[in-house]
């Protein structure tokens, strides 16, 4: 398999949907993400995600007060780091999954509702043979709604 990696740093053009989608195998209804901005190769990137209330989980998280679940907030970061990374090896690891392998520290801070946009800002802390350690925080509107340190593993098929 061919790829060329990019420096550390280098800044990456932003992402709409079906970018995203070409980057990662998510799709509906499980893909988090609508775009992917301010992508420095193997530092940092923001994913965006735009809540609407016809998201699947909305009719019963919870009837008459919705809110997106903690866990669905943490995937969309996860999902984030998974096109920060994958991108920054080049296209030849395009499709490739990225599997969790842990979730340290997860605060959640406010609810997300419909009608919010989340900005998902992850930061690569460390990698060591296909096995990458993020930092990663939700938040709506400049206000903090999720926190969270991850682990995940790049399967290069």
């Amino acid at each position: 398999m061919v790829h060329e990696e990019k420096a550390p740093g280098t800044p990456m053009p932003d992402l709409d949907v079906n970018e995203v989608m070409r980057i990662i195998p998510h799709r509906f209804p499980m893909l988090m993400l609508d775009a992917v901005t301010d992508i420095r190769a193997f530092e940092r990137a923001v994913g965006i995600k735009n809540v609407t209330i016809n998201e699947p989980f909305f009719g019963g998280h919870f009837p008459g007060d919705p809110i997106m679940p903690g866990v669905l907030v943490i995937e969309a970061m996860a999902q984030t780091a998974a096109v920060l990374v994958i991108a920054s090896m080049g296209a030849g690891l395009e499709g490739s999954p990225v599997y969790f392998m842990s979730v340290d520290r997860a605060r959640f801070r406010r609810p997300i509702r419909p009608g919010h946009q989340l900005r998902l800002e992850v930061e690569l802390v460390r990698s060591r043979l296909g096995v990458y350690r993020f930092e990663g925080r939700a938040s709506v509107d400049g206000a903090l709604a999720t926190e969270a340190q991850f682990g995940a593993k790049l399967v290069a098929g």
